[in-house]
């Protein structure tokens, strides 16, 4: 396993963009696929968006295609989370996490989590 920590988030107004950070440990972290999600208060967490160790497959939440975008710098041990046009919708805690091998959209297909990053969006 690796261990995580996510970074970046806070509050904005809407419209406004940030971009999250996750830290991984280890020497192998372009063997990962990694993901992000989200859990908003009283609501289950969410995929928000995934990708392949060396970054070349990407997926998203149908809903967040077009403002939410997902790269890694495999060098740095990083991967990233952009997130434009933020609508209060958004605010929620975000989490990154790993899994060995290939992507995967569900939470339990993830081994590793990050402790999360809150991220707020007032009207």
């Amino acid at each position: 396993q690796v261990q995580l920590v996510e970074s970046g988030g806070g509050l904005v107004q809407a419209g406004d963009s940030l971009r999250l950070s996750c830290a991984a440990s280890g020497r192998t972290f372009n063997n990962y696929a990694m993901g992000w999600f989200r859990q908003a208060p009283g609501k289950e967490r969410e995929f928000v968006a995934t990708i392949s160790g060396n970054g070349g497959t990407t997926a998203y939440k149908d809903s967040l295609k077009g403002r939410f975008t997902i790269s890694r710098d495999n060098a740095k041990n990083t991967v990233y989370l952009q997130m434009n046009s933020l609508k209060p919708e958004d605010t929620a805690v975000y989490y990154c996490a790993a899994r060995l091998r290939c992507i995967a959209i569900t939470p339990d297909s993830f081994d590793s989590w990050g402790q999360g990053t809150q991220v707020t969006v007032s009207s």
